[in-house]
């Protein structure tokens, strides 16, 4: 393993921390903005951040979007959902080790809505994703891009009576780890990136 990997892996352990915390803290709190504006900026600031180390998918269903489109090697996807779980593992033993009682988010029950609001709101969000993928966005705003694809893709889910999470990295840190919100946003997620990838070759 290169030291350029090692930094690529380290990079989406980071970033998917922080989202996790970010995430989970809100959920859990009383802070006076959204979930889902928290979740947008971070996806914002790490775009920026450590966009430029590992692409920035701190996401599971996004990594796996990106290399249904080529845009990731077989190892490297592997090794980005291993750092992603690892990341949110890491934000589960801060939230806990701060005495922060999770919040109790209802799971899918294997609901068929569920499955197609996280599917639709992740489709939604990698469709933007796509875009800084292909270079199709400027540079300068590539990144708020990202980061209001994933606040639009929260709002869909969210409004449709899903959790919004849209990313089982994310959804394992919080606590809303189960088949559909897993699934979902994988299959979201590889349409969302298969549909940009047909209307912009």
């Amino acid at each position: 393993m290169t030291n350029i990997e090692v930094k690529k892996y380290i990079a989406e352990a980071v970033g998917t921390m922080a989202l996790t915390l970010i995430v989970a803290l809100s959920l859990a709190g009383k802070f006076p903005v959204s979930t889902a504006v928290l979740a947008g900026l971070t996806l914002t600031l790490f775009f920026y951040t450590i966009g430029h180390i590992s692409g920035m998918h701190i996401n599971p269903a996004i990594t796996i979007g990106a290399w249904s489109i080529k845009k990731i090697s077989n190892k490297d996807a592997i090794a980005y959902v291993i750092s992603q779980f690892f990341g949110a593992a890491i934000a589960i033993i801060l939230v806990t080790a701060c005495g922060i009682e999770f919040a109790k988010l209802s799971l899918s029950n294997n609901s068929l809505l569920i499955a197609f609001a996280e599917l639709l709101g992740t489709a939604f969000f990698a469709f933007g994703v796509a875009s800084a993928l292909y270079s199709r966005t400027p540079k300068d705003i590539a990144g708020m891009i990202v980061g209001f694809s994933l606040f639009f893709g929260i709002a869909i889910s969210a409004l449709l009576g899903a959790n919004g999470i849209l990313n089982p990295a994310v959804a394992f840190g919080v606590k809303s780890f189960d088949l559909m919100y897993v699934l979902a946003p994988i299959l979201g997620a590889i349409i969302g990136m298969q549909a940009y990838k047909y209307l912009s070759e």
